[in-house]
């Protein structure tokens, strides 16, 4: 496990030994309780160096001997400085392939600077302030955090996405900054998993801004985080829009069911209830989503009641799935989804899929769940097939697949 608390930069020149790198970023790391200072630059090179001599694939350098390590896997954040400061404009990043194979696309650096400015004039982040990075860089929402970063001059910390990351902060306090960190974002299973270990809860707690995307926040979660003394906020966005154009307060006085863009982003309704996005800063021309949306009474903040791919059209019936899993959720204790499939008699139907975990008495539950479908919901909102599934497939950035069937 390695914990790195940086602060991002800009130097005119740094020489290692005979190698100049330009800019970089310089940061103070501890693994395995040995102190290790870092330097990482726009280069694909990461230096790291200790205090004892290392033999192999060294430069010289003032503090000691200089290593280089040479990351696999997932995007670390030396790679992402490197195509960062390498000279071009536009970024690549992926969409998170929650409706199908991630997707690349190009994004131009100043709209991602754009979107960092305003979310942190929004939160009241300066420089100085701490922040947590514990997503995959290899998508927008772990870039941005690190955009932030760069634009605002926060101090970051870095962590391995995992399903808990405050874990690693209970088994070294010392990594942990004291009071909490000013900005901490994850995904809804992120946040869950923390909140069923005391420990977890009690140091994400003092987050001063908890921020939450790239998934639904149930009922049940978000009752548990009213109780949070500091701001958590549920976004909205996408990859589209670099991440999100709308916050929605979870706790406190200013608690929502309705997201509020930001001041230089308006929305709109299509013909067909999809919420159209006009934020010139971040993106080019409107965007329209396939999000059916309900506009706030005051005509600015707007709720999402779900997607338009999700609508299942059964018998000449639009049902909206995310609608019939928010009337079963109260009664259903084991993951599960609505989705759909082809019927020749119906167009489409209505499929259940419950997770069993290979568990004993999946059956008995199965009949359980059935039982409670023709109670909760109406007639034509009833599924007409239950499946049963070990496991039910995620995205790597905790979304569930829908189209499993």
């Amino acid at each position: 496990m390695r914990f790195f608390s940086c602060i991002f930069g800009i130097k005119e020149e740094l020489i290692l030994g005979n190698v100049p790198f330009l800019p970089y970023l310089s940061y103070f790391c501890k693994k395995d309780g040995i102190s290790t200072s870092c330097i990482r630059y726009t280069e694909a090179w990461r230096m790291m160096w200790k205090s004892d001599n290392n033999t192999f694939g060294t430069y010289p350098h003032p503090y000691g001997n200089a290593r280089l390590l040479y990351d696999k896997g997932n995007m670390t954040i030396e790679q992402f400085l490197e195509e960062w400061n390498n000279g071009s404009d536009r970024l690549l990043v992926h969409t998170s392939g929650s409706t199908g194979a991630p997707k690349p696309m190009w994004v131009e650096k100043r709209r991602m600077l754009n979107s960092a400015r305003i979310t942190c004039d929004f939160l009241g982040l300066h420089g100085g302030d701490t922040a947590l990075l514990c997503m995959s860089l290899d998508y927008i929402a772990g870039k941005m955090m690190a955009v932030r970063s760069v634009e605002r001059g926060l101090k970051l910390t870095e962590i391995e996405p995992c399903g808990h990351p405050m874990a690693s902060f209970v088994s070294r306090p010392d990594t942990f900054p004291d009071g909490g960190f000013d900005l901490v974002a994850m995904v809804p299973m992120q946040v869950y998993n923390s909140l069923q270990v005391a420990e977890e809860a009690e140091l994400l707690r003092k987050t001063r801004h908890l921020i939450i995307g790239g998934g639904a926040i149930d009922d049940g979660l978000e009752c548990r985080l009213q109780t949070f003394p500091h701001a958590v906020w549920s976004t909205y966005g996408m990859t589209e829009t670099l991440s999100h154009i709308a916050l929605r307060r979870i706790n406190g006085a200013d608690a929502s069911p309705y997201y509020v863009p930001f001041e230089s982003v308006s929305v709109s309704l299509n013909a067909d209830g999809c919420l159209v996005i006009n934020a010139p800063l971040v993106c080019a021309g409107s965007l329209t989503t396939n999000d059916i949306a309900e506009i706030a009474p005051d005509g600015r903040g707007f709720r999402i009641l779900g997607r338009k791919d999700n609508v299942i059209c059964s018998g000449g019936i639009k049902i909206q799935a995310e609608e019939v899993e928010r009337l079963l959720k109260p009664y259903i204790r084991v993951p599960y989804i609505i989705t759909k499939k082809p019927d020749s008699k119906f167009g489409e139907i209505i499929v259940l899929v419950v997770q069993s975990d290979g568990a004993e008495g999946a059956l008995a539950d199965m009949e359980a769940i059935e039982a409670t479908c023709r109670q909760v919901l109406p007639k034509f909102w009833q599924p007409r097939e239950y499946i049963s599934m070990e496991r039910i497939p995620m995205t790597k950035t905790g979304k569930l697949k829908r189209n499993i069937l």
